[in-house]
C-alpha cells in the first residue's frame, strides 16, 4: 500500500500518461479502420484503392492510373455482354462503338449497374431483373439515337456543329446568363396572378 501524498501523486500521474497513451492509440486505430477496409495497398507498395461495386465512373474525371486500370475493365465487359446477348451491328457498332461519346455513357451506366446489382447484397432483390430491362431499353435506344448511320460496318461522322471550342458562342451565352423578362406591350410585368390584366375600377 501506497503511503503519503508523494506516492498517490506518482500514481496518478503514471495513470495520466496512460490514458494519454491509450487515447492517441484509440484515435490511430480509428484512421487504420477508415483507411484499411476500402484500401487493396497503397501507391507505396503498389496497390489501388478498392472502388466500391456499382461506383459511377465519369472517363473524363478519371486519372490517367485510374483510366488504365478501369478502361480495360469496362472493354471486356462490354465484349462479354455483346456475345452473352448475342447483340448485332444494328444494336451496338463491333468497329465503333467507343467512338462515340453517347454509347460509352450508355455502356458505362449498364456496367456499374450491372456491378451494382449483381454485387452479391442481401437486398439486391429485384436488381438483376431491373438491370435486364434497363439494358434492353439502353440497347434499343442506342440504336435509335445515338449511332446515325454507323450500321454498315463501317464508321461515319455524324454531320452536327459542334457547341464546344467556339469562343464567340460561349461568349454569347455567359453574356445571356440572365433570361429576358417577359412584359406586356405597356412595357410593365404581368400582375402576381400571371394573368397580365388590368384591373376593373369596382374591384380597386
Amino acid at each position: 500500500m501506497v503511503s503519503g501524498g508523494g506516492g498517490f501523486d506518482a500514481i496518478f500521474a503514471e495513470l495520466t500518461e496512460i490514458n494519454a497513451e491509450v487515447v492517441l492509440l484509440n484515435e490511430r486505430v480509428a484512421i487504420l479502420e477508415e483507411e484499411g477496409p476500402g484500401r487493396a495497398g497503397t501507391p507505396d507498395d503498389g496497390g489501388t484503392a478498392e472502388r466500391p461495386a456499382g461506383a459511377p465512373v465519369l472517363w473524363a474525371d478519371l486519372e490517367d492510373d485510374e483510366h488504365a486500370v478501369l478502361w480495360p475493365q469496362f472493354v471486356h465487359w462490354v465484349i462479354r455482354t455483346a456475345d452473352t446477348y448475342e447483340l448485332t451491328t444494328d444494336q451496338l457498332p463491333r468497329q465503333c462503338w467507343w467512338l462515340h461519346g453517347a454509347v460509352v455513357e450508355e455502356l458505362t451506366a449498364l456496367w456499374t449497374g450491372h456491378q451494382s446489382a449483381y454485387a452479391g447484397t442481401d437486398d439486391a432483390g429485384s436488381a438483376p431483373y431491373l438491370w435486364q430491362d434497363a439494358l434492353a431499353r439502353a440497347i434499343e435506344r442506342i440504336g435509335r439515337i445515338w449511332l446515325g448511320t454507323c450500321r454498315n460496318g463501317q464508321h461515319k461522322q455524324r454531320h452536327r456543329q459542334p457547341w464546344s471550342g467556339d469562343d464567340q458562342y460561349l461568349t454569347t451565352l455567359h453574356q445571356a446568363a440572365r433570361p429576358h423578362t417577359i412584359t406586356l406591350d405597356s412595357g410593365e410585368p404581368p400582375d402576381a396572378a400571371g394573368s397580365g390584366t388590368t384591373p376593373s375600377p369596382g374591384n380597386t
